[in-house]
């Protein structure tokens, strides 16, 4: 008897297994609808920075959360732009192939408000945020600066029950994504993300595909890591990125810093990022 439950019960979960694997869950009404919140500052010409917030969703940048920091931009000359992408009203509720496409064109519009210097535009995220800003910058030449906080180096698979899609898409095309195996379920089961991240980084040839293009960003890059990330290994995806750059005799300003602590960390030392911005951004005005 016990044989025959313990039978049915694989025979359960392989075909759940196989559902996620092959269901493609139908792409979101308000595909290529995002939110957006602009901060102006007092001057004129002010550089514009983009902020992504991560797997939470919602507009994180737009939050109580971050005003503190946001406004910093505001008094240090920038503009700010928070941008929602997903788990808002009116725009994607999962993130699912969130088009790279909408979110760039949205950008480029804003900034051609008269107080804002349209050729000097950063981007910043966080987690998924940063994963979002790579891959953005990295298809795009509009960019002067990038800071990725906690980022990947790669591109992970929609945050969605079936994890079967891309989370983003450029002109109409899904971006290769790094797949969740069986063996990292789980993991992510239990909520061991960095356990199940690390599980699918084994898959090397999917990884080869999924690496974000950083050596096409046209403009420097901070990354600020976390040396005990419980989400995923931030600090060695980081260093990979920086190796890659190395590689291909990257022609802009680049740097890695570990920070020690877990996920959200870097919030504490903004401080590096403001130096980062004024002195390989601002500063070329």
């Amino acid at each position: 008897m016990l044989k025959k439950l313990l039978i049915g019960l694989i025979v359960v979960l392989g075909t759940l297994f196989l559902f996620l694997v092959l269901y493609t869950p139908p792409i979101s009404e308000n595909h290529g609808e995002i939110q957006t919140r602009l901060y102006l500052g007092e001057g004129e010409n002010q550089p514009l920075v983009v902020g992504f917030g991560g797997g939470e969703g919602g507009n994180a940048w737009d939050s109580d959360y971050w005003k503190d920091i946001r406004n910093e931009f505001l008094n240090q000359g920038y503009s700010f732009l928070a941008i929602g992408y997903f788990g808002i009203e009116n725009i994607p509720a999962e993130l699912d192939r969130i088009s790279l496409n909408a979110i760039h064109d949205s950008i480029m519009q804003i900034a051609l408000h008269p107080k804002i210097n349209q050729q000097k535009i950063a981007l910043i995220g966080g987690s998924k945020g940063a994963e979002l800003a790579l891959n953005l910058a990295s298809r795009y030449p509009d960019y002067g600066a990038i800071i990725g906080i906690v980022p990947s180096h790669v591109s992970f698979p929609a945050n969605n029950m079936s994890a079967s899609t891309s989370s983003w898409t450029f002109n109409g095309e899904e971006i290769p994504y790094v797949p969740m195996p069986w063996a990292a379920v789980p993991a992510a089961l239990k909520h061991d993300l960095h356990s199940a991240f690390s599980i699918m980084l084994e898959n090397e040839e999917a990884v080869e595909k999924a690496k974000i293009a950083v050596e096409n960003i046209q403009g420097s890059i901070l990354l600020v890591s976390a040396t005990e990330d419980e989400m995923w290994p931030s600090t060695e995806m980081s260093e990979d990125i920086i190796q890659t750059l190395k590689k291909e005799n990257f022609g802009y300003y680049y740097e890695h810093i570990p920070v020690q602590g877990g996920h959200t960390e870097p919030r504490k030392h903004f401080n590096r990022i403001f130096d980062f911005l004024n002195k390989h951004f601002k500063e070329s005005l």
